[in-house]
């Protein structure tokens, strides 16, 4: 793992993409720091982070887009699978050099707040909860692209597909208010996210079988709760939406609440991803 993680964090210094991640991030820190902090003599650091979070929409894709996909496109992921490495390792160094690549601009970023306290007084407390909760997300949304790159051998579509995905996210908690609230509404919703999911699991293990297994048995569950459990699916599926927003759920950072939850759920996402791109990288292994 070591020797994937220290050859994948050379080639962000020595190629484009890791310089553009990080020059963009410090590019837009700068821009909302001048504005916030410094024009419009705002004291807390915390809005900087909340107005920038956007930035990942473009800065995810472009450090994950290549991490799994051009060793694809190139054909040297069989070098991958040739070393006596498990696939959970190689996935594991990728992911922490990308870690890695992120947390060094967000160390300069954590100067800001030291340096605007000697001009004011600033909240260091919640400017650097803040920032926690900045570096989790962002290791959160670093999974999905990865794992976005895991499933296809094209830098482009990679990239196409990340942007995709984390913009429906970003609008998450907005776009759950356009859905009913009735609880039949959530019920039709849920069937369909239920039908969803088993076709994304028959893509990835290409078992039908299983696939028909997890379908059946979860619209049971999903129609056994709503016979019994009628009133509870009022409003049911809006609220899981506004609950799956990563972008959401840092709101709580920069209003100045630790949210050790938000936490919580960020890991269990990356956890998930990476598990997930995993099993993509073992599919590919042995087919």
């Amino acid at each position: 793992m070591k020797a994937v993680f220290r050859r994948e964090l050379s080639s962000y210094f020595t190629g484009l993409s890791g310089c553009v991640f990080g020059a963009f991030l410090l590019l837009f820190a700068g821009i909302y720091t001048m504005a916030y902090n410094i024009r419009a003599a705002v004291s807390n650091f915390e809005y900087v982070l909340s107005s920038m979070s956007f930035i990942f929409l473009v800065i995810v894709p472009i450090l994950t887009m290549r991490v799994f996909a051009e060793e694809k496109r190139q054909k040297t992921d069989q070098l991958l699978y040739s070393l006596p490495l498990t696939m959970t390792e190689v996935v594991m160094g990728k992911y922490l050099a990308m870690l890695v690549m992120f947390l060094i601009p967000l160390c300069i970023i954590g100067i800001y707040p030291a340096v605007l306290s000697h001009f004011g007084k600033v909240n260091l407390a919640a400017a650097y909860g803040a920032l926690v909760g900045f570096f989790f997300l962002g290791a959160a949304l670093l999974a999905v692209g990865a794992f976005i790159s895991s499933v296809t051998d094209s830098q482009g579509v990679a990239a196409g597909l990340c942007f995709a995905a984390l913009l429906v996210n970003y609008f998450l908690a907005s776009l759950s208010s356009f859905f009913s609230s009735t609880a039949f509404a959530s019920f039709a919703a849920l069937t369909f996210a239920v039908a969803a999911l088993a076709l994304i699991f028959y893509l990835m293990t290409k078992s039908g079988f299983t696939s028909a297994v997890i379908f059946i048995a979860s619209e049971v569950l999903v129609f056994v709760f709503y016979t019994f459990k009628k009133d509870s699916f009022e409003g049911l599926f809006p609220n899981i939406l506004s609950s799956l927003s990563l972008f959401a759920r840092f709101e709580q950072f920069v209003s100045g609440i630790f949210d050790v939850t938000a936490i919580v759920f960020y890991i269990t996402v990356a956890a998930v991803f990476l598990f997930l791109s995993v099993q993509a990288m073992e599919k590919r292994r042995w087919s």
